[in-house]
């Protein structure tokens, strides 16, 4: 693929040009020349577009995309799709399917489904067999298949002591093990944030106490153990400290936000809008801002869309009945952008790349193209327009917005969705 990208504004801290305003000439796939003016001898695909900005490819580290076994909510295709126009480069693709994702056959299927696919897709694999909390999966023969981590999409480990094997077996590997946050005993029916909103509504709650617990119990098992773990889409503010305190003990620990999660409260459930049940639940205000401090000092590592297609007839049912999840690719710039500097942006959508043993490609001669292109000022209100996945339950519908993105390069491949 040659291209030549027109009067692009860099975001890098790893480029030399950072900052600046310069035309990009790509030659099968890597960058040949960086400069503010690029003639075009070779008639390559010129590509102007407004107030163009681009940044290395950004990563989400938890997606969902149903196939195999729930294409009716998305495809591995589409899905795919829906990231590139999205502005990602790479996705970790959760393995919440039907059969689930749990040994090196169905990590290659995952693998052979994204071959050659502008975005890289990244399989995570099963902690358990069948995600059911028994027995640990085929966790070394998964990663020689390509598994980037093991995880049991939002089932939590309630043993303690399969944790506590997880973590040893998958250090002899430098396996990453992530662990959802919630004690299930705790938690019980709650179906939302347990507090005065959920009295009101007469909604079951779900306290932060059950997120609180299992985190500690978590940390605990790993001082133990010296294991590596992630702990995937925490969303209470004692959580934040907890994490803070591991971290300075030096523990192998990372974690997540969903980005939902820092924009959105209990009090947005008022509607019992169905979009909006999600697991972790949306917490209180204090919550939200101790998680956007979190993310600004480091003790957050990353952020997700944590996106979850749920089909129209496990969302539009009555709130106690309706599936968790809501989709979150198409709104996770505009939304973080909405929140944080472009710069934070940016820097929060591709962080997370290390972590899950992902190469990070500079804005530099020489590099491979691997890009995200994007406008950060624009302003728009987010529709259905937007949304191209199968599902459609975004709780971002109606919300104001700020910034949208253009495309990628990525893989030899240029995606311009708009």
């Amino acid at each position: 693929m040659n291209a030549l990208l027109k009067s692009a504004t860099i975001v890098d801290p790893k480029s030399d040009f950072h900052n600046q305003v310069v035309d990009i000439l790509i030659e099968k796939g890597s960058i040949s020349k960086l400069s503010k003016r690029i003639t075009n001898p070779k008639n390559y695909k010129e590509i102007r577009l407004d107030n163009l900005h681009v940044s290395q490819g950004w990563f989400d580290s938890s997606v969902s995309f149903g196939e195999p076994g729930y294409e009716e909510r998305e495809t591995i295709t589409n899905g795919l799709k829906v990231a590139a126009n999205s502005g990602f480069t790479a996705v970790a693709v959760n393995a919440n399917t039907n059969p689930i994702i749990d040994s090196n056959a169905d990590i290659a299927f995952l693998k052979s489904k994204a071959d050659k696919n502008a975005v890289n897709l990244y399989p995570i694999g099963a902690l358990t067999k069948n995600s059911d909390s028994v027995d640990l999966a085929e966790l070394f023969d998964m990663t020689n298949a390509g598994a980037v981590a093991f995880y049991d999409y939002q089932k939590p480990i309630s043993n303690p002591n399969l944790m506590k094997l997880a973590l040893q077996y998958a250090s002899n590997f430098n396996g990453l093990v992530c662990s959802f946050p919630q004690e299930s005993k705790i938690s019980g029916l709650g179906v939302m944030n347990e507090n005065v909103t959920s009295t009101s509504l007469g909604l079951k709650g779900n306290p932060a106490l059950a997120e609180e617990l299992q985190i500690a119990r978590d940390l605990f098992i790993l001082e133990y153990t010296e294991g590596k773990l992630h702990i995937p889409t925490i969303s209470t503010s004692k959580s934040v400290e907890l994490i803070r305190e591991a971290k300075k003990k030096k523990l192998d620990v990372t974690c997540s936000v969903a980005i939902h999660n820092l924009i959105y409260t209990d009090d947005n459930l008022t509607t019992f809008n169905t979009n909006f049940k999600v697991a972790p639940p949306l917490r209180t205000k204090k919550d939200a801002q101790a998680l956007i401090d979190g993310l600004k000092d480091g003790t957050i590592d990353m952020v997700t869309s944590d996106h979850n297609p749920i089909d129209i007839e496990d969302k539009k049912i009555e709130f106690d009945h309706a599936k968790y999840g809501t989709i979150g690719l198409e709104s996770a710039f505009g939304a973080l952008n909405s929140v944080f500097t472009t710069k934070k942006t940016v820097e929060l959508l591709t962080r997370g790349k290390q972590r899950f043993g992902i190469t990070s490609n500079p804005i530099a001669v020489g590099e491979k193209a691997d890009l995200t292109l994007f406008n950060p000022d624009k302003a728009y209100v987010f529709s259905e327009a937007h949304i191209s996945s199968k599902s459609k339950n975004s709780m971002f519908l109606d919300a104001e917005l700020k910034g949208t993105v253009y495309g990628i390069v990525s893989n030899n491949q240029l995606i311009i969705s708009k």
